[in-house]
């Protein structure tokens, strides 16, 4: 059982998030994730904070992005694993976005950033770090402050 949302700090949820966003990427066994179904859907404003249920919406997130990091490159990888997860993030979403002018920034960002986990998880997945997307999402104020301004890491998906 997780603790209510109002009691644990953007940076432990996204923590959290982002632990069970790796353990599902990582994982053979896909069944073991819970779907979307398993949402309430609810608009209470006492919701449960439940990681896995969340970084399922942020997988979600990450399959809308079209982005092909096999063609990128291996300068962008490099950033990523010297630390610079964050800034090869925003500099995909910027050219990312010209093409798509239809997502906010935020939700850009997010989704580059969770399709960039998942080729991670693909090719190097034991240099798979959660600090990568933890840091960047708490290190980057206007992704921080959309998410916590549209009902935080439990309205996840409502605020696209």
């Amino acid at each position: 059982p997780w603790r209510r949302a109002a009691m644990v700090t953007f940076e432990k949820q996204t923590e959290c998030v982002v632990n069970a966003l790796l353990l599902d990427l990582l994982s053979q066994d896909e069944t073991s994730y819970r779907s979307l179904e398993t949402d309430s859907g609810e608009d209470d404003l006492d919701i449960p904070f439940d990681p896995v249920v969340i970084a399922s919406r942020l997988r979600q997130i990450g399959d809308q992005c079209n982005m092909d990091f096999e063609r990128v490159g291996s300068d962008l990888l490099a950033e990523v694993l010297g630390g610079k997860f964050g800034a090869a993030v925003d500099s995909v979403v910027r050219s990312w976005s010209n093409q798509n002018p239809e997502l906010t920034y935020e939700t850009a960002f997010l989704s580059v950033s969770v399709k960039l986990l998942m080729h991670l998880a693909k090719k190097v997945p034991a240099m798979l770090h959660p600090r990568y997307i933890t840091g960047a999402i708490n290190g980057n104020s206007q992704v921080r402050n959309y998410i916590e301004a549209h009902g935080g890491w439990v309205r996840t998906g409502r605020w696209q």
